[in-house]
């Protein structure tokens, strides 16, 4: 079990990439500034999108890429470890929050990470499937704790969605309205995510509908 890669770049600095827990942990130092930066693995896609010369885990909601990795580095034995154990624990943790049962990773995502790019949408609409089931107490307790933890500026908008999707729970169009405030907060996702982890099941691609 690897839970920490360090990757280092001459123009980009170090990465530093740990799995803590419920989250994935990363730093980065450079020069002149260092930012840290925490993101919940109930987010992450446990299938990863490759390129050239990266692998990117990008987010359920909207596919957009939450953390970036350099291939193979600081060697490929190290690295796969790293990322099949990144896959394990992201759809672990996410079953753990849908009450979904324990499952392995579909074949061949725990074979060697770059071996053959998977195919993905450039699509980056926001789309929930309907016939959604929401499940109003969670969604008060999200309101609740958004309104307590976060700062109102960021989250004001993602509230009223949510305060709008309490009222009426089977209008789909205030679901999707709900999936597409949350699309545009980028990096402030994992902080949403932190003190309301319904969200992620609430906009995620669960064949089991079990929200």
């Amino acid at each position: 079990m690897t839970n920490k890669l360090v990757q280092k770049h001459l123009f980009r600095g170090t990465h530093e990439y740990e799995i803590d827990g419920e989250q994935l942990n990363v730093r980065v130092k450079t020069r002149f500034k260092e930012e840290k930066l925490s993101i919940m693995l109930t987010v992450l896609n446990p299938e990863p999108v490759i390129d050239k010369s990266s692998l990117a885990f990008v987010s359920r909601v909207n596919g957009e890429p939450l953390v970036s990795l350099m291939l193979a580095k600081p060697d490929p034995k190290r690295f796969n470890a790293f990322v099949s154990e990144l896959k394990q624990r992201a759809l672990a943790e996410y079953n753990a929050f849908s009450g979904l049962l324990p499952t392995s990773l579909p074949e061949g995502m725990a074979a060697n990470s770059y071996d053959e790019p998977p195919e993905f949408d450039d699509d980056g609409d926001v789309a929930i499937a309907p016939g959604r089931t929401v499940r109003v107490d969670e969604v008060e307790t999200a309101i609740r704790m958004l309104q307590t933890h976060l700062d109102p500026d960021q989250t004001s908008q993602l509230v009223a969605a949510l305060e709008a999707l309490r009222e009426a729970p089977d209008d789909h169009g205030r679901l999707t309205r709900v999936a597409q405030v949350f699309s545009e907060m980028g990096g402030n996702q994992g902080a949403v995510l932190t003190y309301a982890p319904y969200l992620a099941i609430l906009m995620s691609d669960d064949p089991f509908n079990r929200v």
